[in-house]
């Protein structure tokens, strides 16, 4: 099972990712998209790379807007796979 980051790893690993940002025992994102179509095309993007990874976001999608939210569950918290993922997924979505 990975390990949970302390706070200082956590924050050094925020600033490589500043679309994202902490909430609690996770790291969120949101992105609007021109279209419904488009967001939805978005996060079957992301679903094939999260199941690459074999590690998973809970993503909510309202209309145009996309809410992602990454922490390792097994682990109870924040472990390097969230901040991969989410390094990978700022290459598939708009900045």
């Amino acid at each position: 099972m990975p390990e949970l980051l302390n706070p200082e790893a956590i924050q050094t690993l925020l600033m490589e990712i500043p679309n994202w940002e902490l909430e609690g025992d996770m790291i969120s994102r949101t992105v609007e998209f021109p279209s419904f179509l488009e967001a939805v095309d978005a996060v079957n993007n992301i679903a094939r790379e999260a199941e690459a990874m074999d590690h998973h976001p809970d993503i909510d999608i309202r209309w145009r807007t996309v809410r992602l939210a990454l922490s390792t569950h097994s682990a109870g918290g924040l472990t390097t796979l969230d901040f991969q993922l989410a390094k990978k997924l700022d290459q598939l979505l708009p900045s």
